[in-house]
Parts: C-alpha cells; structure tokens; sequence
C-alpha cells in the first residue's frame, strides 16, 4: 500500500508541474503577443502565410500591411518577405509579399524576397543567412500575436538580433475562440521546440 501511495503521489506531482508548465508558457505567449517593439533595424523580417496563385490570404495580407507601415514609420530602410511554396504553387509565399507591397507603395529595391522556407525555423534560418550576406545584424519580426514568443526564440537561436512587432488586425485577433485555440496551440509549439530545437510538424508558417 505505501508504494502504491508513493507512486499515486509521484504520478499526481508529475501532472501538476505540467500543469504549471503549460500555464505558464501560456501566460508567456499571452503577455508577449501584446508587446510591440518598433526599434530602428537593419530591417523588418515579415512571415509568409497563404497564399492563392499569388494573392495573399487574409492572414497574410495582414502581416504585410503592418510591415508596410512600419517601413512607412521608418522603423527599418527594407523589408524582407520569407517563405516558400507547396507543389504546384507558381508563387512563392516571398514573392506574393513582394508583389503585395510593391503594389501598396513600397518600392522594389526596398524588398528582398527569400522564397526558401517551409516553416517558421526553416525561414528564420533562411532569412539569417540573407542577412548575414549582407552584413544585417537587426530585424524587427512581423508575425500572428500568438506565434510572436516562438519566432522571436527561433530568429535569436538563428543569430538574428530580433524584436517582435505583431500585427493587430486579421483572423487570428478577430475572436476570444480562435485566441484561445492560437494560444494552446503555440504552447505546445514552443515547448516542443525549445525542448527538441525543431518545429512540431505541419507546413506553412500560419499552421505553424
């Protein structure tokens, strides 16, 4: 009978440090989707998402909107679109943002598209290595609210001397519900990752 306590006491020890892990991550991913660090870079870092035969989806379009404005704002001279595309695809999720942007107002010569990445450590990967080409050292990272916490972690592990600035508007900010499930969702992704240093499965940067 102790041994029976002893391993009911083990085992209910063991679900309540979990229990408090999970809470806590989630707490973090929830107090860092509302900061917004708009400091002066070498330039803004915005992840692809969706995209159909070269049209950003909602959720993308709304991360390029918020990069534009802060290229507006000044915050960084240039503004690097990242992310590939599936079989089939004609249009790299890079180039989508790109002709996005082109078309809202920033010039060509200030984008620099990286169509590499199948996921958001694929794509951090990819865009240091850009970056490091040219001697760029400081990025602010345009992304969901809710993934801000695990792609700041990803772009720092890179070498990319990152801050986040996550967009306000779109999908993923519109109701509690989806809030809810994002957070749940990026509090497994973070702890998979910074437990295994690699992404927990899927494809697209919006799914993962």
């Amino acid at each position: 009978m102790t041994l029976v306590r002893l391993a009911v006491k083990l085992v209910a020890a063991v679900v309540l440090l979990v229990l408090i892990v999970l809470g806590i991550t989630a707490g973090r991913i929830w107090w860092f989707a509302r900061q917004d660090d708009r400091r002066v870079s070498d330039a803004i870092v915005v992840l692809g998402a969706a995209q159909f035969d070269g049209r950003p989806s909602s959720v993308f379009t709304a991360r390029l909107v918020h990069a534009r404005d802060l290229w507006r704002d000044d915050v960084a001279p240039r503004i690097i679109t990242v992310g590939g595309n599936r079989a089939g695809d004609r249009f790299t999720e890079a180039a989508a943002g790109k002709a996005w942007l082109t078309q809202h107002g920033v010039p060509a010569n200030r984008i620099v598209a990286v169509g590499t990445g199948s996921d958001t450590l694929s794509s951090m990967s990819a865009v240091s290595d850009r970056m490091q080409a040219r001697d760029w050292s400081t990025a602010v990272v345009v992304t969901d609210p809710w993934h801000a916490l695990r792609t700041r972690a990803m772009a720092t592990d890179q070498g990319i001397d990152a801050v986040m600035s996550p967009t306000r508007q779109g999908p993923a900010v519109r109701q509690r519900a989806t809030e809810l499930r994002y957070i749940a969702r990026e509090t497994l992704g973070y702890l998979f990752y910074k437990t295994f240093g690699r992404s927990a499965g899927g494809s697209g940067h919006n799914a993962v």
